[in-house]
């Protein structure tokens, strides 16, 4: 009785392991994938020892090898491009100026003060997460015109370059025709240096004829 009643708690508990396996991967797939910090499920201005923490505990969870869950891969696969974010000091220093410029934002459009209690409401901390989104979506479409134009600049470059190295290579093919005919225009010019000189001396030799 003891044994079935062991195996009946082993079944409930890995049903909740897996509730909550599928939980944590449906939660970090509908999580803004831009803010890596909401993948994580973890609040700015957190250690980077709670990052790691974090990290551990959800890859431990949500692993494809610990779950029969096909969405799990492309779960994990955001928890570690999120994790990389997060540990790479630039790009949490960038998500950081995102967040902290979407709360300005707020501030200044409802003209709240630092000291104003509104911002420690959920309403607000609701409104805060919804303007950082706003704001890293401005931000990576921006980023994405300047790489955009960059390419494109660099394919002009690239195409006016292989013009110019197009003309040399066209120079050059006709300095050496020019060249390998040399020859050949000197013999022609000779020929027809011959011949005129020919006709020439026929000329004279008639025009004495008549004279005599």
């Amino acid at each position: 009785m003891a044994s079935e009643e062991q195996d009946a708690l082993d079944a409930l508990e890995r049903e909740a392991s897996d509730f909550d396996k599928d939980a944590e991967i449906d939660r970090i797939r509908k999580a803004f994938v831009l803010d890596a910090y909401a993948v994580l499920d973890l609040q700015p201005g957190v250690t980077e020892k709670d990052i790691k923490m974090c990290y551990r505990k959800k890859s431990l969870l949500i692993h494809p090898d610990k779950t029969k869950n096909p969405a799990a891969p492309d779960a994990f696969d955001r928890l570690q491009k999120a994790h990389s974010a997060l540990m790479d000091e630039k790009k949490r220093e960038y998500l950081d100026e995102c967040i902290a410029d979407a709360r300005r934002l707020l501030i200044r459009e409802h003209k709240y003060t630092l000291d104003s209690p509104e911002l420690k409401t959920e309403e607000f901390k609701k409104e805060w997460r919804q303007m950082t989104v706003t704001v890293l979506l401005e931000e990576e479409a921006r980023r994405r015109r300047q790489a955009k134009a960059k390419l494109q600049e660099e394919g002009r470059e690239r195409r006016k370059e292989e013009e110019e190295l197009e003309a040399r290579k066209r120079k050059r093919d006709q300095d050496k025709a020019w060249e390998d005919t040399r020859d050949e225009r000197i013999g022609s010019w000779r020929d027809f240096q011959k011949g005129h000189k020919k006709e020439g001396d026929k000329k004279k030799k008639k025009k004495m004829k008549v004279l005599g």
